[in-house]
């Protein structure tokens, strides 16, 4: 399933101040936030990779690469190729052995959003790739 919305840069940054990843990946917290989710962690890192997000609600637990780049006539679906996969894969099986996870239903989402000059258009999709390594 894929969502698609428009997110003002002026509601996740008012003061403009932000890196344009860091607004990003607010906006996409911010997003699940909404939709009930509960943030777990942001920038989760291990030696061999990260995760931008972590969130949880009911029996789900997202992992979540979030891309953001300015619009291209190619999409942004690209950026996550099968290396990055793995990688998230080996973080998130690490995150949940240290957090001892065993009754959650894991998902791997992407969130790509394109940087206009005052808003994101976020492209959410979810289970876009599985890690079943």
């Amino acid at each position: 399933m894929m969502v698609a919305l428009q997110i003002s840069r002026a509601e996740v940054d008012p003061t403009g101040s932000m890196p344009v990843g860091f607004c990003g990946e607010e906006a996409v917290a911010r997003h699940l936030a909404s939709a009930g989710f509960a943030i777990l962690a942001r920038n989760y890192r291990q030696l061999y990779g990260e995760i931008d997000i972590i969130a949880s609600k009911g029996e789900q637990l997202l992992f979540v690469e979030v891309k953001v780049r300015a619009p291209s006539p190619f999409g942004l679906d690209h950026l996550v190729p099968p290396a990055k996969q793995r990688k998230i894969g080996m973080v998130a099986r690490e995150f949940m052995g240290r957090h001892d996870v065993t009754d959650k239903v894991c998902r791997f989402d992407v969130a790509l959003l394109e940087r206009q000059r005052d808003h994101f258009c976020l492209s959410y999709i979810e289970n876009a790739f599985t890690c079943d390594e």
